[in-house]
């Protein structure tokens, strides 16, 4: 590719192609059926519980926009096409494709329309600092059953729960580097979970791109498709050198040790934020493609066969530095006047502006629009006191047509400063349709002159912006 993917074309051993066209040949599609839902299981002694979602929403409504950004189209802004693996799928906001199903699961469906067309759907974490205390063990867990179809019905199917380094958002160029964990990955209906970790450069590095370093193993007792089971990661910081281990069910099937990744790379993928958590459903592409040694899906593929969620959940053990929360926005203004940087900071209260307009908001009071390449807004005496923050959030939306999209981004002291921090919004539905995205920052503290600016390689307007904040 001209580019470094997102996730990598790899290559597959003989043995998994070999053992992929023996299964095709013989296995027949199973039936979905319901399962009851398990609550997330007591936080085991010595661990904290950091962040979950139990996925009780009602029926066919979308996950939280508290906990979840729902990715669309086929790829992110100014990323690699096709999301970097050659699916072919579209992802959307639908509750066709993405929804609770009142039982206490989420369910993401693959669905092919009478063109052939594939849409699904792929969610990755608001928060993006999961990482381990110093000195510490992180854990991220889920519970999931993936799409419950084998055989010749089952070509194409690239389910996955996976976790991406912090710096990948608003970049998408700086893969592998960045790091990413697959806590699980299954492929054309094989009762086979792969855990794998990509670093480093690719091609080659140390993380041998594009195949990233893994492991494998059949899902115990029954199968990855027929039943739920439980996937888990271990970043172990409290290990000298360091581990990352990969879990189903309990069962530890691969480890990758820090004396395997030399530096830099080592510190490339763990010295930065942390880490954000997807799921998805892809079809087709890479992975899929090489285990079946032909082009996925195929016009035996069933269509609207979905990954079942049952929760995800991040813990953490010992060490002596826990990763920061979101505090509370403070109700109190900074002394002399200025404006809290971590409190809530309405769009439309800017000091000066270039090519902004306001407008009512569908979530009260106004917002800012019309904004396009090379509009900016000034806020003034934004006091990020002598803490830097870790990142902050915007409150968004976006009717701009396919193909249009940009960056916010935030700049200190002049609108063509260097940003200190940005995320890239395309299309969420409609120009009121609001979504609460957030971008890391580098470090700043004091009061100081802040610029929202908007930058896009079109010329069409791209974005409406209800509030910001930052966050520690």
């Amino acid at each position: 590719m001209n580019s470094p993917p997102r996730r990598p074309r790899r290559r597959i051993r003989t043995r998994i192609v070999a053992a992929a066209a023996a299964l095709t040949a013989t296995a027949v599609v199973a039936s979905v059926t319901a399962h009851a839902n398990a609550a997330i299981p007591p936080t085991p002694s010595g661990w904290d519980l950091v962040w979950s979602d139990d996925f009780t929403g009602a029926a066919n409504t979308l996950p939280s926009s508290a906990n979840w950004i729902i990715d669309t189209g086929t790829s992110y802004p100014g990323g690699p096409p096709q999301w970097g693996t050659g699916e072919i799928q579209t992802y959307t906001n639908s509750t066709a494709n993405v929804r609770h199903d009142g039982n206490g699961n989420l369910r993401i469906t693959p669905i092919r329309d009478g063109a052939g067309n594939w849409t699904s759907a792929r969610i990755e974490t608001v928060r993006s600092n999961f990482k381990p205390p110093s000195g510490g063990v992180m854990a991220i867990e889920g519970r999931i059953q993936v799409p419950n179809v084998t055989g010749a019905a089952a070509a194409g199917y690239w389910p996955a729960f996976w976790a991406l380094g912090s710096p990948y958002r608003g970049n998408y160029q700086n893969w592998p580097a960045i790091g990413e964990f697959d806590v699980m990955e299954n492929v054309n209906g094989l009762n086979t979970v792969w855990g794998v970790l990509h670093c480093g450069v690719a091609p080659g590095g140390p993380c041998d791109e594009f195949n990233g370093i893994g492991g494998s193993r059949a899902c115990p007792g029954a199968s990855c498709q027929s039943a739920f089971h439980t996937y888990r990661f271990e970043w172990d910081a409290s290990a000298s050198p360091q581990q990352l281990r990969w879990y189903v069910d309990g069962q530890h099937y691969h480890t990758v040790t820090q004396g395997q990744i030399p530096e830099p790379h080592w510190s490339n993928m763990t010295t930065h934020a942390g880490y954000f958590i997807l799921l998805n459903v892809a079809m087709g592409g890479a992975f899929p493609n090489g285990v079946a040694g032909s082009t996925t899906p195929t016009a035996n593929t069933v269509s609207g066969v979905p990954m079942l969620v049952d929760y995800v959940a991040v813990y953490t053990r010992g060490g002596s530095n826990p990763p920061p929360t979101t505090p509370p926005p403070p109700t109190t203004p900074p002394p002399g006047g200025g404006v809290n940087a971590y409190a809530a900071i309405q769009a439309e209260s800017f000091n000066a502006h270039n090519g902004v307009g306001t407008e009512a908001c569908s979530e009260g009071g106004q917002n800012i629009g019309w904004l396009a390449n090379g509009d900016w807004a000034r806020y003034d005496n934004v006091d990020f006191g002598s803490t830097p923050p870790r990142d902050f959030v915007a409150r968004v939306a976006s009717g701009a047509g396919a193909g249009v999209s940009g960056l916010v981004q935030v700049r200190i002291g002049s609108p063509t400063a260097a940003p200190i921090g940005s995320f890239a919004v395309g299309d969420t539905g409609g120009w009121q349709t609001w979504r609460t995205v957030p971008g890391n920052v580098s470090g700043v503290t004091g009061r100081q002159t802040v610029y929202l600016t908007f930058s896009s390689g079109q010329p069409n307007d791209f974005v409406n912006v209800n509030w910001f904040h930052f966050r520690r």
